[in-house]
């Protein structure tokens, strides 16, 4: 599924791989899924990071990153440029974090 395009727009913290390699063996509905990262909303809200499992579609780059398949429909790339995908596990909760470097604009 991955394209052999070397510029990958995010990262995966050994942490947030191994936990998605959990949730895909769980989750995901077949071996066509990746993991998309992208954005969600925007206008006066804001926008927010999704995640989630999904097929590719014709707008999609795709990426290995630690092995997982990664899927980003390219009006988000330029939006998601250093982006760092973590995953907490401590008293306050369990989840994935989204660490960017700049603001998202609305």
């Amino acid at each position: 599924m991955p394209s052999p395009d070397p510029f990958v727009p995010v990262t995966l913290t050994p942490l947030a791989a191994g936990e998605i390699r959990v949730l895909m063996a769980e989750k995901a509905p077949g071996a066509e899924y990746g993991l998309r990262v992208g954005l969600r909303g925007g206008g006066c809200g804001g926008a927010s990071f999704l995640l989630g499992f999904d097929k590719r579609r014709e707008t999609d780059n795709a990426y290995s990153i630690h092995g997982i398949p990664v899927l980003v429909d390219r009006k988000h790339v330029m939006y998601l440029l250093g982006m760092e995908i973590d995953f907490e596990d401590g008293e306050n909760g369990r989840g994935f974090t989204f660490n960017h470097p700049r603001e998202l604009m609305s």
